[in-house]
């Protein structure tokens, strides 16, 4: 293809963007001036919220929306986290590798509920303006279907907060307090009331289930879910690092690993 042929290309088809754009005297981020509009006059969760829907949130969707990024932000000696305190013990120079290590391991089993939490909802078709009985329905019948064929519901149960996750009660709490309680947050609610392990152990709803619903039903979009999950840990692994800094543990840690992880191959064979 000739150069000719890239620049018809480029003609027919241009490249556009409404995230933003920066002269020389201003700097506009989803058609808001950075400099005079934003800076000094929201928080960061709200700037995030521009960012990923196009408009500044309610004074309610900010409350509801900066408690989802402090829900997620630390969890203890999460695997993201040791990723993260064992890399910055090989590479100490370079935090943002550290970070990067710790955010790679956000998925299906850690961080990445609050994705397949909100499909799993959203697949269920509840009307906007159902009321409590229709939404009942709808979770028991999901509900069953799912531990019929021994499938897991995204989002329900926790191997730390087995009777409750403390998170989601704050949530709720928060959510009705500003009165931003969506369908998907109630259905889940309503999911929760059925939710059970194959031995009949309730699944309560997790943090991550009940992040997953909030932001749907405040407009986020789903392909973005997995990302805000991996800023909110982020802070929370920068944090981990700074300690990791000032009381290392990552050298023990790895340690601890070559004395407990017993070799089970062949001896060495002879030269």
């Amino acid at each position: 293809m000739t150069p000719d042929s890239y620049d018809s290309i480029y003609a027919a088809e241009p490249f556009v963007s409404s995230m933003g754009s920066s002269a020389h005297d201003h700097i506009d981020v989803q058609g808001y001036d950075l400099a005079g509009e934003l800076m000094g006059k929201v928080d960061f969760g709200s700037m995030f919220f521009v960012l990923l829907a196009g408009r500044l949130p309610s004074d309610a969707e900010a409350a509801l929306f900066n408690a989802v990024l402090v829900a997620l932000a630390d969890h203890g000696m999460t695997p993201s986290v040791l990723a993260a305190r064992l890399t910055y013990t090989g590479a100490p120079e370079a935090v943002q590798g550290a970070v990067a290590a710790g955010v790679l391991g956000a998925g299906s089993t850690f961080l990445g509920v609050f994705e397949d939490s909100a499909r799993f909802l959203v697949g269920l078709n509840a009307p906007t303006d159902a009321d409590d009985s229709e939404l009942d329905a709808t979770a028991r019948t999901a509900a069953e279907r799912y531990r019929r064929h021994d499938w897991r519901i995204p989002g329900f149960g926790h191997p730390v907060h087995k009777s409750g996750d403390p998170r989601t009660k704050a949530l709720y709490r928060i959510a009705h307090e500003h009165n931003t309680v969506g369908v998907h947050f109630r259905l889940a609610l309503h999911v929760e009331k059925y939710a059970q392990s194959r031995s009949g152990v309730p699944l309560p709803l997790n943090a991550g289930g009940a992040c997953g619903a909030i932001l749907t039903d405040l407009g986020i979009p789903m392909t973005s879910l997995r990302g805000v999950a991996a800023v909110s840990r982020a802070a929370g692994i920068v944090g981990h690092l700074v300690e990791e800094a000032r009381n290392p543990i990552g050298t023990a840690l790895w340690h601890l690993a070559e004395e407990r992880v017993q070799y089970v191959g062949r001896s060495s064979r002879k030269r």
